[in-house]
């Protein structure tokens, strides 16, 4: 049997799952404004290993969320995941964000669009088919009453993006999926441990998260 870790810290939801043979077994998560990912994240690996009733040295791989997202949230996730596969020498897997947070929905037609907030009208977006296949990459873009306008089948938003997308995107066929907005740990576990059976694993070493955007840091304002 594998047992695998997923860490995700992409978002606002600092999320932890173990995983026994891609079925979650325990998962602990909490969604706050602050970010106290820091402070949270290592207290729920040691919880969620604990009330798994495993130890440290049964983990077969450990899965990190890889982006886009929060810069911050993403280096405090992708530190931690590293570490632990330092230390355990075993392997670690990189999951796509988005897909993390597709995989919350189930529907039998239309796509699936993830969307998660960069910054003004701009989002970080995928769009899946119903039975989670990427269609089309992930990108960084500005949303207007014309994007996805060439869709004419349900189109399953989901995401922290309703509140400034809504009022944009309302053609009859898009529908958001409001109370999904963020992705789980919980959703990790099918896909890390797919890709831990194909040994799709990432450099330990070299990995970095997947920004899609460079980190821009704004200074406060001089005071006259």
């Amino acid at each position: 049997m594998s047992f695998i870790l997923n860490i995700e810290t992409a978002t606002k939801n600092c999320s932890v799952s173990i995983a026994k043979n891609g079925e979650t077994i325990f998962c602990k998560e909490i969604a706050e404004e602050g970010y106290s990912h820091a402070e949270k994240l290592h207290v729920f690996i040691e919880e969620t290993i604990a009330e798994s009733n495993i130890s440290v040295q049964d983990l077969a791989a450990i899965a990190v969320s890889q982006g886009p997202g929060s810069y911050t949230g993403l280096r405090i996730g992708v530190s931690a995941a590293k570490g632990l596969c330092y230390a355990l020498n075993i392997p670690l897997i990189a999951v796509n964000t988005l897909e993390t947070l597709a995989s919350r929905v189930s529907v039998s037609e239309g796509k699936i669009i993830p969307m998660l907030d960069a910054r003004r009208m701009e989002v970080y977006s995928e769009i899946f088919t119903a039975d989670l296949k990427a269609e089309r990459a992930i990108q960084a873009e500005i949303i207007t009453e014309d994007s996805f306008a060439e869709y004419n089948e349900p189109l399953y938003f989901v995401g922290d993006c309703a509140d400034k997308c809504k009022p944009v995107l309302t053609k009859e066929n898009f529908i958001f999926l409001e109370e999904i907005k963020y992705p789980s740990a919980r959703e990790m576990s099918k896909i890390s441990y797919d890709k831990y059976q194909k040994s799709d694993t990432v450099d330990v070493a070299y990995f970095e998260p997947y920004y899609l955007k460079d980190f821009m840091m704004t200074l406060p304002s001089k005071k006259q």
